[in-house]
């Protein structure tokens, strides 16, 4: 099919599954798209196991084995949705929560692999199923980002503590790409392509991460230096989109973490270009513009990822093993956010239920998807892929649609 046609197709599911929600299904918008998303496919699939409308099914699957959420979500969604939620993020906010932000983005995401990995290399055979250690571990590293749009939405509407907002919002900015190097290592071991050494390991991790933030804050601080030298909203809009796009770009011929460039560039233009660079109006222009782009592309995402049903292959048997790993996410997120909460306790107070709220508003999503779509075409890719999409079901729709009760009753108490 071709791109026009596809990007037309995939605008109106956005806007009609985003007008149904808004005006009658009234949950927050992205956990309301998903759940729109998700009845319209399983209608599709009923009508097709019926054998009405036979037709129908068969475009949808046309459509969608046209578009590759893998390359759509990682190599071009991804960089202009970290750029936009470090754009709005104050680094007076974030220095305030460095600490306890740097621990859940590093060491929670490590001890969340690890743990995932470990219990899962036992679950499994006691159901029937294996999977290699290292794979095992790979799942746990796809799964272990975080994604806050939902739970951001439902934060502002209960007016939680900004300290909550900034944990969840920080975290998440840096574990996506954090994650997403513990990924590339984890995968580079498993299909042989990287020494598994702890020397050979830790040289692709520092170059990824360390290469990653040093390139992001380079392009940055080039933009930065662009937008000082003009006042002229229009253009100074372009040189972002231009240095989010082309950066992310360059990042990945680099063979450095692009996600962590966009995030570093994000922050740097939200700050210093913010205070230094940048005129009222311009400064009006630029968070209007970047803030449609978050709302856009979340809502993209959040269809597909409610559509994607229609082409995966589901079996009884992974779909069990998948109901069975969701307590195993939650206790290593648990873990994961109770450890570094732990270490700092001695040198700074938490507010109550800190441990809670983080553990049950770390929602999975699409870049977990996109991670195991990315998997190459190999016998635990199946088995990966079904327990990455049945613990991002849950995870939206479940927790997404209980954090706003459960935030209300912990801010009450």
């Amino acid at each position: 099919m071709d791109p026009l046609d596809l990007l037309a197709w995939l605008l109106l599911f956005t806007a009609g599954f985003g007008y149904v929600n808004h005006r009658w299904v009234r949950l927050p918008s992205a956990v309301g798209i998903m759940t729109v998303s998700l009845v319209f496919s399983l209608g599709i699939l009923g009508a097709g196991k019926l054998e009405w409308l036979p037709e129908l099914e068969a475009s949808a699957r046309i459509l969608l084995e046209g578009i590759d959420f893998e390359r759509l979500v990682l190599h071009g969604m991804l960089g202009a949705l970290l750029f936009a939620g470090a754009l709005h993020i104050r680094l007076d906010d974030l220095a305030r929560q460095k600490w306890i932000i740097a621990l859940l983005a590093t060491l929670g995401v490590m001890v969340s692999t690890v743990l995932i990995g470990g219990i899962l290399f036992f679950l499994l055979p006691l159901l029937g199923m294996k999977l290699p250690f290292i794979y095992c571990l790979l799942f746990g590293s796809l799964i272990s980002p975080t994604d806050p749009i939902a739970v951001l939405s439902i934060l502002k509407t209960f007016k939680a503590p900004k300290a909550l907002e900034t944990k969840i919002a920080g975290e998440s900015l840096f574990n996506d790409g954090v994650a997403v190097v513990v990924f590339l290592v984890i995968l580079g071991v498993a299909t042989g392509e990287q020494e598994a050494s702890l020397g050979g390991v830790t040289l692709l991790f520092l170059q990824e991460a360390v290469g990653g933030a040093l390139f992001g804050w380079a392009v940055g601080y080039v933009a930065y230096r662009m937008l000082k030298s003009i006042d002229e909203y229009r253009l100074e809009v372009q040189i972002t989109l231009a240095l989010v796009f082309c950066g992310y770009a360059l990042a990945e011929a680099l063979h450095v973490s692009a996600p962590i460039a966009a995030v570093t560039a994000g922050l740097l233009i939200g700050n210093l270009g913010r205070k230094a660079a940048m005129s009222e109006t311009t400064l009006r222009y630029v968070d209007v513009f970047w803030e449609l782009v978050d709302e856009i592309l979340n809502a993209v995402l959040f269809v597909l990822l409610g559509l994607e049903i229609l082409i995966l292959e589901f079996r009884t048997e992974q779909v069990l093993a998948g109901l069975c790993t969701i307590p195993v996410v939650l206790l290593a997120r648990f873990t994961g956010v109770g450890v570094p909460v732990l270490l700092l306790k001695w040198k700074r107070e938490f507010p109550p239920h800190t441990v809670r709220m983080l553990t049950w508003g770390g929602l999975r999503g699409g870049i977990s998807v996109a991670l195991a779509l990315s998997l190459p075409l190999e016998p635990e890719r199946d088995l990966i892929l079904t327990l990455t999409y049945v613990v991002v079901i849950f995870s939206v729709l479940v927790q997404g649609l209980s954090f706003g009760p459960l935030l209300k009753r912990s801010l009450a108490e």
